[in-house]
């Protein structure tokens, strides 16, 4: 990834189809915070507010080191918002991320 991250996000939890929360790790400078819960108006309102959130892991042991794996992005269709790692999604969709 060229862009700068300004979020990991490791786990989801889905309700009713939807992101209903998510735990990321954000940006803080040049580190970044502790585990934190976002929920999807959070989110969006981040991803709206052009910040780059990306899915991963954190690598043990070492820190504000993580294993990034795909953006995370924004869309919306029909006057619905959805948050996917694939281009063109029909649904919240985060690939290969677990569920909390």
């Amino acid at each position: 990834m060229t862009k700068k991250v300004d979020g990991i996000i490791e786990a989801v939890r889905y309700k009713n189809g939807q992101i209903a929360m998510v735990r990321a790790f954000e940006r803080r400078g040049a580190t970044f915070s502790d585990r934190t819960l976002l929920d999807r108006k959070t989110l969006l309102e981040r991803l709206r507010g052009g910040k780059n959130f990306a899915t991963g892991s954190r690598e043990n042991l070492l820190a504000s080191t993580f294993k990034v794996d795909k953006p995370v992005l924004f869309a919306e269709k029909n006057e619905q918002a959805f948050i996917a790692t694939r281009e063109n999604p029909n649904q919240d969709e985060l690939e290969n991320v677990p569920f909390f």
